[in-house]
């Protein structure tokens, strides 16, 4: 069987002329297997690299990342990148800086999402969802409030906050 650049083959003997790889992105390609990804970001300093990465949007140097995150010497923020580099997350520009690839959700990280710049918790939007509510309906109905009503809407933007707060609080930066 013939060599193919596609992720799949059906026997089609398709004509593709090579492509020059860009010398602004050299990141490796990425790996299918959730369990390697998994392995890669349980490491808490490269999980808050990424997350500097991901909150940050902009290429950024090894010595600027470690400064930011605090680490012990540039050499650290080298090897965490080198191994978000081989997994396809992170590439390096033809600066040398590394640049965001790929945007994944593994652990803690499934639990927020990406507004502009801003990480917020996901529970964050129910949680206003269910205040806004409560209080038109409280401000709306003055007169004749529904009891069930204010308490199942003040249940659940209580527990929505709470989780949100739970949320931002384990987060890894």
């Amino acid at each position: 069987m013939q060599d193919c650049e596609f992720s799949f083959c059906i026997g089609f003997d398709l004509y593709r002329e090579p492509v020059e790889q860009q010398k602004d992105l050299t990141a490796e390609p990425p790996t299918k297997d959730s369990e390697a990804m998994q392995g890669i970001f349980t490491n808490k300093q490269r999980l808050r690299i990424y997350w500097y990465m991901l909150s940050k949007g902009d290429p950024s140097g090894v010595r600027e990342i470690q400064r930011a995150l605090g680490l012990s010497s540039p050499s650290v923020a080298h090897h965490h990148l080198e191994k978000l580099r081989e997994i396809g997350v992170v590439g390096q520009d033809e600066y040398g800086r590394y640049v965001l690839v790929k945007q994944v959700e593994v652990g803690i990280l499934q639990g927020f999402s990406r507004v502009g710049r801003f990480m917020l918790p996901r529970f964050s939007f129910y949680a206003v969802f269910f205040s806004t509510l409560l209080g038109f309906y409280i401000l709306r109905y003055t007169e004749s409030l529904n009891v069930f009503a204010v308490l199942f809407s003040g249940a659940a933007a209580s527990v929505s906050w709470y989780e949100t707060l739970r949320s931002w609080k384990n987060r890894p930066f």
